[in-house]
């Protein structure tokens, strides 16, 4: 009697694993990120009707370039997160993927988003993601490692898909855009330096020149901060008086601008972990906050 072959099959767990990787050199959140505010920045700036199909290919050819731009970044900075506890479990430093691989695949997507924007989407469009995914790659993640400025180089590239979403829509970019980049950008310096004022040591061990690293004091960062969320306050209502919403968005904003002024007040006092942490998680409830505010109450 023949013996039968064996059946070759995939667990579950084997597939999950997959998975995860995938979405891990993706990284998933902030690339979510991304498209929401690319999103936000589409529905902002189309007239008239909405244009799904559209605004399908923004976000598909956007999503890759964020995707591979993500995937870029680890292949660039793996020994670095190899250094920290908490990127050390990462698809490269942890060895579940090899260089070579990440490499390819996320070259592989980037080109494929950039292209898709150019046919599917406009040329401008296309133009804005490749300077977001070059700033990315080619000025910030080196930048890490050599001044603490470099957190608003990042904030550049992190502010520009809202923009790409507007372009995408209109075919052209106008003030309206500009208040949803400056948004984005100024929203990012507190954001980050909370991040690294908790991860501090991390940082430090890794040798990356994260302004909180190199500060000893917390007077740079006090200023960075508080400066950086009055700022923000001001550019907030812009989207205002140029006219891309109503008073209720001016209302909501302002209020939630507030508080985050006063969390970012109470860290400048304290500057603890504790008090880096909360204002961590108020920064993410504020964007989106802010975001769907623009979003109910844009001028038809």
């Amino acid at each position: 009697m023949k013996a039968s072959a064996p059946s070759i099959s995939t667990s579950p767990s084997v597939e999950r694993a997959g998975i995860g990787v995938i979405l891990e050199l993706a990284k998933a959140r902030l690339t979510s990120l991304v498209l929401l505010t690319t999103l936000v920045g589409f529905y902002l700036g189309s007239r008239g009707t909405l244009d799904y199909m559209l605004m399908i290919h923004a976000l598909l050819a956007t999503g890759l370039v964020a995707s591979g731009a993500a995937a870029l970044n680890q292949y660039l900075e793996r020994e670095y997160d190899a250094r920290m506890p908490r990127t050390s479990g990462r698809p490269l430093p942890s060895g579940r993927v090899q260089p070579e691989t990440v490499l390819i695949v996320g070259a592989g997507a980037s080109i494929m988003g950039l292209i898709y924007l150019a046919t599917a989407v406009n040329w401008l469009t296309s133009l804005l993601g490749a300077v977001t995914l070059g700033t990315y790659l080619f000025i910030y993640t080196p930048l890490k490692r050599v001044t603490p400025l470099n957190t608003i180089v990042g904030a550049i590239p992190g502010a520009l898909p809202p923009v790409m979403g507007w372009t995408a829509s209109r075919g052209d970019e106008g003030w309206g855009a500009w208040t949803l980049f400056a948004i984005l950008f100024l929203w990012q310096i507190p954001h980050f330096l909370a991040i690294a004022w908790i991860y501090r040591d991390d940082y430090g061990k890794a040798g990356y020149a994260m302004l909180p690293v190199l500060d000893e004091t917390g007077n740079r960062t006090r200023r960075h901060v508080l400066v950086s969320c009055l700022a923000l306050l001001a550019a907030s209502l812009s989207p205002f008086w140029v006219n891309v919403t109503g008073n209720l968005f001016l209302a909501g904003t302002l209020i939630l601008n507030l508080a985050f002024v006063a969390l970012a007040i109470r860290f400048c006092k304290h500057m603890t972990t504790t008090h880096a942490r909360q204002l961590f998680f108020a920064s993410i409830i504020f964007l989106p906050g802010v975001l769907t505010l623009m979003v109910l109450d844009k001028v038809r």
